[in-house]
């Protein structure tokens, strides 16, 4: 899957989320129809609404710890949310998570949800 998303380039259509009206590309559309993962976009979106007064541009970062860390630390995956500088501005821990990839890394800017070779 990592793979196939690394194709997307721009995209052709814009998708909204009900409720949140946040606006996803069709990379997004897809990791969340492949991955079925549309709780890690809803999340993300949440998330990145409330930071959008911090920074407007923000990278999301997921990324799943290995099993002595989650043993270590109590939880299965982190998501760290910064301004593109390395400034954490947020993270959300996953006590358990059944995300297939171990890490990946979304942008978010102008109420846009996007992958990186989309930007």
């Amino acid at each position: 899957m990592k793979n196939n998303l690394a194709v997307f380039s721009g995209t052709e259509s814009f998708h909204k989320i009900p409720l949140l009206n946040t606006i996803i590309t069709d990379g997004i559309q897809y990791l969340a129809n492949e991955a079925d993962c549309f709780w890690l976009v809803t999340d993300v979106s949440v998330i990145t609404k409330s930071l959008m007064n911090r920074s407007h541009f923000i990278t999301v970062d997921f990324k799943k710890l290995n099993t002595e860390m989650q043993d270590t630390l109590g939880y299965e995956a982190v998501i760290a949310y910064s301004d593109g500088n390395d400034n954490i501005l947020e993270t959300q821990k996953y006590h358990l998570t059944d995300f297939p990839l171990e890490t990946i890394r979304l942008f978010f800017t102008n109420n846009t949800l996007m992958l990186p070779s989309e930007y």
